[in-house]
């Protein structure tokens, strides 16, 4: 069996959930997974939210933003697929500022997409210099 996912630290510095991200960074494909999370155990489940949420940029870690927004005990996805996640994730804790909902981050998200202000530009263009040296 591959190594079970893990979460790092603190969300990534481009992490959709965080609120510190500039809008506009991600497609709006990423920003509509967000709120499949949302809710109780019977929400996630109607609104599809039973694959894990895996980090945009580190692999087979599930996304901290992710984990911190939601709690790793309140996701049904967590639940489903205990068997390839470390025992420790599920005590999964940060500081880092993050949205309240997968909707709100979603929103957030959105709202500049069309036209990205330069912060989002910068964030971006960090990501494709990371993205081409892998």
């Amino acid at each position: 069996m591959a190594d079970k996912h893990t979460a790092l630290a603190a969300p990534c510095k481009s992490c959709p959930y965080r609120k510190d991200v500039p809008s506009g960074v991600w497609a709006a494909t990423e920003y509509t997974k967000l709120p499949a999370y949302d809710g109780g155990i019977g929400d996630q489940l109607v609104n599809g939210g039973t694959a894990l949420f895996l980090c945009h940029q580190k692999n087979n870690s599930l996304c901290s933003g992710w984990l911190a927004c939601h709690g790793p005990t309140e996701l049904l996805a967590m639940r489903l697929h205990h068997h390839a996640v470390e025992p420790e994730t599920f005590d999964y804790e940060t500081t880092v500022p993050v949205f309240a909902s997968g909707a709100e981050a979603a929103a957030h998200g959105m709202r500049d997409i069309e036209e990205p202000k330069i912060d989002a530009h910068r964030v971006m263009a960090r990501l494709q210099r990371k993205r081409k040296r892998t």
